[in-house]
């Protein structure tokens, strides 16, 4: 009996270590990465398709294969200095802020989740190099643009009917706006324009055929006009702005280059300044005035909230749960249906994690913002344009959503950020233990 025992336990071991060694190569590394990128962005299609058990099923499979993955190359990951200070804080007050949560098992299981994908945001970022993780992530958003323009069509054209489950009314025989996997048309807009950023640095680095990059390219397009979401819009002015920048600098001397980015700073405040002053008649011109008051209204809602809690908030969720838990049952909207988010990443996380956990959320942002552009304006890779881009698209997408605290965007934001401190992080440069 205690032979048998014996046996079987060797032979498990060999089983788990041959599977760890299969995890590691890099066929399998990068069909994980497309995978997960696939997962995070086609949420809303999986939940529809498979309910929240089915998705919470995906989600921990994916971490655990991504933790066996990542256990496979530790010899050959660099971690010194890599994980960012500000992201442990981040994370470690949103855990803390389980504790002083009334509502604790709807707390712990947001932060499960959050947990989840942060960790899986490490995985892109350690597991594969920038250029494998915008070539994962080239290849998944292919396969989600065609699958939504697909039922697009199937809905509008071709059946002519609604798709209720997966948020797609069938517009787009009128234009649009479309929904396509994305549930809104505002996150298929954000999967759009991270698509288009991702397909145009793939032609940059020739990771691609030029055929290739120019039908992604165009697909990418396509889905943007189709959207009609004037917060991706905007997105696509400071994409635009920033790409110029980005040429701008990278082609300027290194000695003129604190002049030059002084002159853009000047100019992107002045920018912010003037669309403050007319941010009525900005909004009127784009079609977000109606969505503007909207979120006006349920920030005003927040706020009076916040005021009970100010410092520590109300307790870490990340994405707002649909049981019956206050305050979030008490936002409504003007059709009588749930918010799911506070439709602006800060003021939720002032809503969840208070003044403390906001302040921290910034500071994280930020360092993350500075280390990209640096890295970007001065690193002779092309590739590393791409980190500086996702995070202004996610800046700006964060001041009408919250995606940057759950799902696809907090992916690509501790992705990102990771990729950044590897090159930039001052603990680099400490001694080894």
């Amino acid at each position: 009996m205690t032979d048998s025992r014996v046996t079987r336990r060797v032979l498990a071991r060999r089983y788990l270590s041959a599977w760890i060694g299969f995890s590691a190569g890099g066929r399998f590394s990068q069909a994980l990465a497309t995978v997960i990128v696939l997962f995070a962005f086609g949420e809303p299609t999986v939940t529809a398709l498979v309910g929240d058990a089915g998705t919470w099923a995906v989600l921990v499979t994916l971490v655990v294969l991504a933790g066996l993955s990542l256990l496979g190359q530790r010899y050959r990951i660099e971690w010194h200095g890599v994980l960012p200070l500000s992201l442990l804080a981040f994370v470690g007050y949103c855990a803390l802020s389980v504790l002083w949560s009334e509502y604790s098992w709807v707390a712990l299981r947001g932060l499960t989740a959050t947990v989840c994908f942060v960790g899986l945001g490490l995985y892109l970022a350690l597991g594969r190099d920038l250029v494998q993780v915008i070539r994962a992530s080239g290849d998944a958003f292919r396969i989600l643009l065609v699958v939504a323009l697909g039922l697009e069509v199937l809905s509008g054209l071709v059946l002519d009917v609604p798709f209720p489950a997966f948020g797609i009314r069938g517009d787009i025989a009128y234009g649009g706006p479309i929904q396509g996997i994305g549930g809104t048309r505002n996150f298929m807009g954000f999967i759009a324009a991270m698509a288009l950023v991702t397909f145009v640095v793939e032609f940059l680095t020739r990771s691609v055929s030029v055929w290739r990059a120019v039908a992604s390219t165009a697909l990418a397009v396509i889905a943007l006009m189709l959207v009609q979401s004037p917060i991706t819009g905007l997105a696509m002015i400071a994409l635009a702005v920033t790409a110029l920048a980005l040429w701008s600098l990278r082609h300027a001397r290194p000695g003129a280059r604190p002049v030059v980015n002084a002159v853009l700073g000047v100019v992107v405040l002045a920018m912010l300044v003037v669309g403050v002053v007319a941010r009525h008649r900005v909004l009127a011109e784009i079609g977000a005035a109606g969505g503007t008051a909207t979120r006006l209204d349920l920030w005003a809602q927040i706020r009076a909230l916040t005021a009970q809690f100010p410092i520590q908030g109300w307790g870490w969720v990340g994405t707002w749960p649909q049981e019956a838990v206050v305050p979030y049952v008490t936002f409504i909207d003007p059709a009588g249906q749930r918010f799911t988010s506070g439709l602006n990443a800060f003021v939720d996380a002032w809503l969840q994690i208070g003044l403390a956990g906001t302040i921290l959320l910034g500071i994280t942002a930020l360092l993350a913002f500075a280390r990209a552009w640096v890295t970007a304006t001065t690193f002779p890779g092309v590739a590393y344009v791409w980190p500086a881009a996702v995070l202004v698209l996610l800046a700006v997408t964060s001041t009408a959503e919250s995606y940057l605290l759950h799902g696809a965007g907090l992916l690509f934001f501790v992705t990102v950020l990771v990729v950044a401190a590897r090159r930039r992080s001052w603990r680099r440069h400490l001694p080894r233990v």
